[in-house]
């Protein structure tokens, strides 16, 4: 179990450290979908690590950093519904 969560571990490191280095190289938008799930993505799997491995400060801060990508996607979600919705609306008549 501790191999396995090890790997788990590792590949959320290089999860966060891809997504880190896109953003910061220009080829990845930091306020985009696809970099907030890598984010999430890695602050979970580091999560899950450093509880097994009982490294409180780094879990809870995993724990934290995991609750902010949960929040910054389903802002992410309703900002895209919403701008689906007003695509979608008919204009509004004039009255002329």
């Amino acid at each position: 179990m501790s191999t396995f969560i090890t790997i788990i571990g590792t590949a959320g490191a290089v999860v966060l450290l891809l997504a880190y280095a896109m953003v910061s190289s220009g080829r990845m938008s930091g306020d985009g979908l696809p970099y907030q799930l890598l984010n999430l993505g890695g602050a979970a799997t580091l999560m899950i690590n450093s509880a097994y491995h009982s490294a409180w400060p780094s879990a809870i801060l995993n724990l934290v950093w995991s609750g902010i990508g949960v929040w910054t996607l389903g802002r992410l979600v309703a900002r895209r519904a919403t701008a689906r919705r007003h695509a979608a609306a008919p204009a509004p008549a004039t009255g002329r």
